[in-house]
C-alpha cells in the first residue's frame, strides 16, 4: 500500500472527517461554506475532500465562470452513507439531548 492510500483509508477512518461528508448530506457546497460550517483548516479540509475525493465519496464540480468557484457533492456512494448519518442525528436527539435535558433538569433541582 502506499503512502497516500494508507493516508486516504486513514483520513476515512477519522470520526472528524466524517463531518465534512455529513454536511454534504443533500446539498453541494463551495470550500469556504465547509470550512465555515466544519471548523476544519484550510490543509485539513483541502486534504479531507481529495482523499473522499479519491475514495468515491465526493465529486467536485468547477465553475469556470466569474467568479471562479470549486463546488463539492456526495457521489452515490457518498450519499449511500446518509441512513448512516440519519440513524446517528436520531440517536443523538433521543440519548445526548435527553442527557443534557436530565443536566439542565438536575441543575435546577437544587433552586
Amino acid at each position: 500500500m502506499t503512502e497516500r492510500s494508507a493516508r486516504r483509508r486513514s483520513s476515512a477512518a477519522v470520526p472528524g472527517a466524517l463531518v465534512v461528508l455529513y454536511d454534504l448530506h443533500g446539498e453541494e457546497k463551495r470550500f469556504n461554506e465547509l470550512k465555515r460550517s466544519t471548523g476544519a483548516s484550510s490543509r485539513t479540509l483541502s486534504r479531507g475532500l481529495d482523499d473522499f475525493g479519491d475514495l468515491g465519496f465526493v465529486d467536485r464540480r468547477m465553475e469556470e465562470a466569474a467568479p471562479v468557484a470549486t463546488y463539492y457533492s456526495l457521489t452515490e456512494k457518498g450519499e449511500s452513507l446518509c441512513p448512516v448519518f440519519d440513524a446517528v442525528e436520531s440517536w443523538a436527539d433521543e440519548w445526548v439531548d435527553a442527557e443534557a435535558g436530565t443536566e439542565t433538569a438536575a441543575a435546577h433541582a437544587d433552586d
